[in-house]
């Protein structure tokens, strides 16, 4: 679990995240959401993170996103993940809080399994077969 700021600073990185991105809490907490964003998804992130800070609405409450993520170690993770807005006693929208789970190994094995169908179903393909 992941908890932010509405700036985009973590506030709260329980075991489970470190356990994810290998970050320990020392590391991440006041750090920017940047921290395990990879950069060529940064400004999509931001834009929906503004607009859901601005709104307090978001659709991720009861849809998964399914996104990259960073490692300390510089490896690409893909995660999973719902939130929740984190707010005060008068409704005012003060965080965003996210339950992450690492679907990295279910990913890639997804891919090989969608990559070996494609080569049965080319080798089968009597049009595809070299004379």
């Amino acid at each position: 679990m992941v908890v932010s700021d509405p700036d985009g600073a973590i506030t709260v990185w329980n075991a489970a995240a470190e356990r994810i991105f290998g970050f320990s809490a020392a590391e991440a907490l006041g750090r920017s959401l940047d921290l395990i964003t990879p950069e060529r998804h940064r400004r999509r992130h931001w834009d929906g993170y503004a607009k859901t800070m601005r709104t307090g609405v978001t659709r991720y409450g009861a849809e998964t996103l399914r996104v990259p993520a960073l490692h300390k170690d510089g490896r690409q993770l893909s995660i999973a993940f719902t939130v929740g807005m984190v707010r005060d006693a008068s409704d005012r929208v003060t965080g965003i809080v996210a339950v992450i789970r690492d679907e990295t190994e279910r990913w890639a094995e997804e891919k090989r399994l969608r990559q070996r169908v494609a080569e049965l179903e080319a080798s089968s393909d009597p049009a595809r077969r070299a004379p």
